[in-house]
Formats: C-alpha cells, sequence, structure tokens
C-alpha cells in the first residue's frame, strides 16, 4: 500500500472498541452463568481468534452486529475441543486462555502463527507449573504449539520478572481453579483489565500497590459490557494530529484508564495540544473525548514505571519523536523485542531508510528530532503497530512511501486506513 503527504487532517473518528477488553469479555463471559451482552466488541482478528477457541471449547456466542452475546457455561462448564485451539496472531489469546486450560480436567492443544510460534510462553509456563499445571511447549524451544494437561492448582504468590498484563492476567486466571488464595506481584503497574472485570463479573480480587490477589472458585454472572474506544488505535490519530500541519482531531470515547494512558503523560511531556473532554466512567472504565491540533514538539525521556502504561504505543511515538525539538530517548522497553516483530529493531531500520536519525539500544531507542523525512518503501515485518505507525509517518514526509504487509492493521484496527483517509478531505 502506498501513501504520500497529507495537506491537514480534520474532522472526527471513533475508533475500534479495546481490544484488552474485548478479549476478557469473551474469556470472563464463558466462564461466568448467564449471558454476557457486549457492545463496542473489537472485530479484530486477534479477538476474533478468542471467539474462536471458546466456542471449540463449547461456548455459544452470538454476533449479533452492534451486540456479541456471550452464552456463559460457568467455571466449570468448558468441554475438551475436538481440535488444536489456534490463536492466531494473539499473544493475549494464547497466554491467557493458558491459565484458563491449566485448571481443566482435560488436555489441550494450543497454538498460533509464526509469530505467535516465535513469541516467549516460558514466563507463563513457570508461574503456572508452580502451580501445579502440565504444560509442555512441543517444539522444546518455550514456545507455541503448547500441549496443556488440566489438573487440580495450587494457590501461589508469584513475583513476575516483567510488568506484562498478559503474564499477571494467566496466574489470576488459573486461580480461579486453585486450592487457596493466588496473587502476583510485578515490578511495576501493568494494565489492570483483568481485576477490573472479574471484580465486575463477581470474582473477589483485591489490588494494592504493584500486587494484585484473587480467591478461588468465584461465582461469576454474565453482565452487560460496554467496550470503549482502544487508546493504542487512538494512539495513531494522537500522533497524525500533533504532528502534521493546520490539524485538528477529535477522537470519541478512548478509555482512558491510568494503567494505559502512558501516551497522554507522554504527549504532556512533548508539549502536545491535547484536550480531554467529556470525561467519565459510566462503563466502569474511565473514558473521554481527546482533541488533538497541530503541535510544537519537544523532545523527552520516556522510561521506567511509565514503559508498561505504553507499551504498544512505543512505536508511533518513536514517530512523534522524530518531528519534535531535540533529542528522546526510549528506555527500559526491552519487551520491544519480543512483541509480533523485534520493534526496536524494526522501527530502527524503517525510520532510518526515511532519514531519521535513531540509535536501537539494549533497551530502547534514542531519536533526534528535526531531521525531515522522505518515502521509502517500508517492511512492516506483518506487525499491524509498525504498518499504521509507518502510515503515520508517510502523511509527513516527501515522496512515496510504500508499506509492505498493510493488510497486517487486520488484527487490531481493519479500517484504519479509510478512517485515516477520510481525516484528509
Amino acid at each position: 500500500m502506498k501513501f504520500t503527504r497529507a495537506q491537514k487532517l480534520h474532522g472526527e473518528v471513533t475508533i475500534p472498541g479495546d481490544k484488552s477488553i474485548s478479549h476478557r469479555t469473551v474469556m470472563f463471559g464463558s466462564l461466568a452463568e448467564g449471558t454476557t451482552e457486549v457492545t463496542g466488541f473489537l472485530r479484530g482478528a486477534d479477538c476474533l481468534s478468542t471467539i474462536d477457541c471458546f466456542r471449540r471449547l463449547g461456548i455459544s456466542i452470538e454476533d449479533k452486529g452492534e451486540q456479541i452475546l456471550i452464552h456463559g457455561k460457568g467455571l466449570h462448564g468448558l468441554s475438551a475441543p475436538s481440535a488444536i485451539l489456534d490463536a492466531g496472531n494473539s499473544g493475549t489469546t494464547t497466554r491467557l486462555i493458558s491459565g484458563i486450560l491449566s485448571g481443566q480436567n482435560f488436555e489441550t492443544t494450543l497454538t498460533g502463527d509464526a509469530s505467535i510460534q516465535k513469541r516467549p510462553m516460558g514466563r507463563i509456563i513457570e508461574p503456572l507449573s508452580q502451580m501445579g499445571a502440565a504444560i509442555t511447549s512441543l517444539s522444546g524451544n518455550g514456545c507455541a504449539p503448547l500441549r496443556i494437561q488440566g489438573r487440580p492448582l495450587h494457590g501461589i504468590h508469584y513475583t513476575t520478572k516483567v510488568a506484562s498484563a498478559q503474564v499477571k492476567s494467566s496466574i489470576l486466571l488459573a486461580g480461579l481453579y486453585a486450592d487457596a488464595p493466588t496473587s502476583v506481584t510485578e515490578p511495576a503497574l501493568s494494565r489492570n483489565h483483568s481485576e477490573l472485570m472479574l471484580r465486575f463479573f463477581g470474582a473477589d480480587v483485591k489490588s494494592e500497590g504493584t500486587t494484585a490477589a484473587i480467591q478461588p472458585e468465584p461465582k461469576l454472572i454474565g453482565q452487560k459490557v460496554q467496550v470503549p474506544g482502544d487508546i493504542s488505535s487512538a494512539a495513531y490519530f494522537i500522533a497524525a494530529g500533533c504532528i502534521t500541519p493546520d490539524s485538528e482531531l477529535l477522537i470519541k470515547n478512548v478509555g482512558t484508564n491510568p494503567t494505559r494512558d502512558g501516551i497522554l503523560r507522554v504527549c504532556r511531556m512533548m508539549n502536545a495540544d491535547v484536550t480531554l473532554l467529556n470525561e467519565n466512567t459510566d462503563s466502569g472504565e474511565p473514558t473521554a473525548d481527546l482533541l488533538i491540533r497541530t503541535s510544537s514538539l519537544k523532545g523527552c525521556i520516556i522510561e521506567g514505571e511509565l514503559i508498561p502504561t505504553l507499551i504498544d504505543e512505543l512505536p508511533v511515538i518513536a514517530v512523534m519523536a522524530c518531528f519534535a525539538e531535540g533529542t528522546t530517548s526510549i528506555r527500559d522497553a526491552a519487551e520491544l523485542k519480543v512483541k509480533e516483530s523485534d520493534r526496536i529493531a524494526v522501527m530502527t531500520e524503517n525510520l532510518t531508510a526515511m532519514g531519521a536519525k535513531v540509535t536501537a539500544t539494549n533497551d530502547g531507542m534514542i531519536i533526534e528530532g528535526g531531521y525531515p523525512l522522505h518515502g521509502a518503501v517500508i517492511d512492516s515485518h506483518l506487525d499491524h503497530r509498525i504498518a499504521m505507525s509507518f502510515a503515520v509517518a508517510a502523511l509527513n514526509a516527501d515522496g512515496e512511501t510504500e508499506i509492505l504487509g498493510a493488510d497486517c492493521v487486520n488484527i487490531s484496527y481493519p479500517a484504519f486506513y479509510r478512517d485515516l483517509e477520510e481525516m484528509q478531505r
């Protein structure tokens, strides 16, 4: 797909539902008693993989267009699948469902696409094994495909090596089936959607500092869930509005959970013109409309406890940094190496091809702003966040930019290019 410079961006956009929350509505709704009604569900490939997996586990899930209806069977209502479960490209599906499958009374084989089969699963295998689960990496490399033989589980306290909502959630979900309370302590607080939603469905979940604890064997009850817009998807329009001349965008109904709002904090650090309007918490998760205007950005240092709140937004933040005055340093973000691609290497390679001055480090990047970008051929490595980030960069580069594998945006935002084009009219 090819892109050229935009003169300005104007208008209003409603972004897709939050990917993390959409996944969890299906999982928790399946384990609840009664029907869960979901509006605002993200129909991206990753979330559809979660639906497919739970249908194969015996759950009836209806897509009514405006609503997704999940007819839960209770905590012990899943049944053995007749075939291998395929999580597609979804790390969230793979890691969270592993926690659930560990407590079942049947064996499951779980796999995913070529990218998933390279992503590290040892970080969940270790704590789940401590709880009594029998999980085998069939390739012997700590990655999918995984064979999971459900067993009676024990409650543990586990301290994670990285701040990861996927790891934390996997352990807490296994804790639903344990014989005693289960708790997880992180080095920094990762996104807390699992804790909030499990509590909403009726689980006894307590959070204190960077520790979350869950009591076993709750009775989960189906709920009505309104999924807010995904701030990770909004990030591309935030960046585009800030760096494109003469622009003003309104992004509607964006989730602003404090464990996910790191990009808004970075915007303040970078002197971005971002205003929050219509803030509310009606659906249990905080939301707001975001008004974005062209900004004179300044470089900053992004590090420490801020990183888990914006890990998925770092590629597009790196694009913003190219248009900022001064130097931006991204640190403590080695986790970028084990996403859908090695995002440190891929961002450095592609931004350099466009004329940016970027240096890769072991745990991030150093970006010197002020170097004009020009068109180039960009390899997305089939990573949706890379493709969307470079679509934004291309709107502010001289000449033509071609993005290879551009269709990978279907993972999280199927209408992304259409919405971006609408803003240019």
